[in-house]
């Protein structure tokens, strides 16, 4: 699997999907926009937007102005600069409202935040992926900077183990055989043996914990969020330097568990389920 080498002075993290066949590249670009506002948490102007996401500043002039007319910007004229509006803050807020209309993620994943000041995240699955949806940033000293919409292979990642450790093991056998058959040359080659003994341990523990795996010196913990049956699966981790997170290992990890199992455990009913076997 790909790795990032960061170092002290560099310490930003976007590994983003590649364009697939069939991927319209307007659209891909559309959805980057978003996922810029949503990382900086600020006004923008055409320029920085153009430079933070490596776009030439005439397409990206018009596509935000495409998209201030249909109402998901807001454009400044005085400050020149553009910010989501809040009928894009609204749009999808129906998707899984019984967590989150009432604030319940994100009120969790803030808490965890000021508890570790190490980097929180949101991951879902998408195809051979696992993808941050949601993050919020570090207050330690040294971090790292975790973009959202970065992705992870479900095999060869922390988050990606808690996901597949939900599958049946054919299932998780399909996405190994097809991620190692798209690998690019060097890359290493998950075994199969080895795949199914680090989920067995997520599925024994509750939770995954890996170091060095796609981002040196990064380290993350992974617990399942409970959902009802047919919905996404959902992870919550908690991200940081790998020598810290190796040192407080049990720490975070009991924290996270703890803090799921108290906003979740009152929600279970017979259709939640989960790959933690804290919850069985």
């Amino acid at each position: 699997m790909p790795r990032n080498v960061q170092s002290q002075s560099d310490m930003r993290i976007s590994d983003r999907l590649n364009v697939g066949a069939g991927t319209v590249k307007s659209a891909g670009r559309v959805v980057e926009i978003f996922e810029f506002f949503d990382d900086r948490q600020a006004p923008a102007t055409v320029m920085e937007i153009a430079e933070g996401l490596g776009y030439p500043q005439s397409s990206t002039s018009a596509l935000l102005k495409s998209l201030v007319h249909y109402g998901y910007l807001d454009f400044d004229p005085h400050k020149r600069s553009y910010i989501l509006s809040n009928r894009a803050a609204l749009m999808g807020s129906w998707v899984n409202d019984q967590f989150f209309a009432d604030g319940t993620i994100l009120a969790m994943m803030r808490e965890l935040g000021q508890q570790t000041g190490d980097t929180v995240l949101l991951a879902t699955r998408n195809g051979t992926h696992a993808q941050y949806i949601h993050v919020l940033q570090a207050t330690n000293p040294v971090r790292f900077h975790i973009v959202v919409g970065t992705a992870r292979p479900l095999i060869a990642s922390g988050t990606g183990y808690v996901l597949l450790s939900q599958l049946p093991d054919d299932e998780v056998r399909k996405i190994m055989t097809r991620t190692n058959a798209e690998a690019r040359p060097g890359q290493p080659i998950v075994q199969r043996r080895d795949l199914m003994e680090k989920l067995e341990l997520v599925r024994r523990r509750g939770y995954a914990f890996t170091c060095d795996m796609v981002t040196r010196g990064g380290g993350i913990i992974a617990a399942p969020i409970p959902v009802a049956e047919g919905s996404p699966s959902l992870v919550l981790a908690i991200a940081g330097i790998s020598a810290e997170m190796q040192s407080r290992e049990q720490e975070l990890a009991r924290t996270l568990l703890e803090a799921i199992d108290a906003r979740f455990s009152r929600r279970q009913n017979d259709h939640t389920h989960t790959a933690g076997a804290i919850y069985a």
